[in-house]
């Protein structure tokens, strides 16, 4: 497939990396694994048992868990194949 200037496949390894780096982001979000902490590693409190055993490798505490997603925000993705009109708005 011609793509103007770019050379053969660019389009597709374009898109493959696309994949890659997305499934790169998720596999990171997965969540904790091995073996649950006793205590919160940021702020030392205590970790219920409760919370251990329902979350296999809980590091952090529920407040300290919930401060750490509040940071992390869902990033919007990205039209690579945006028209001119659409970048201005």
């Amino acid at each position: 497939m011609a793509g103007g200037w770019a050379r053969d496949g660019a389009v597709n390894e374009q898109i493959e990396a696309s994949v890659q780096d997305e499934l790169a982001r998720m596999r990171q979000r997965r969540g904790p694994t091995g073996e649950s902490a006793e205590f919160c590693v940021d702020c030392d409190e205590p970790i219920p048992e409760a919370r251990r055993k329902a979350i296999p490798g809980v590091k952090l505490c529920v407040e300290c868990q919930g401060g750490h997603d509040s940071r992390h925000a869902n990033r919007g993705g990205m039209n690579r194949r945006a028209s001119k009109d659409s970048l201005l708005k």
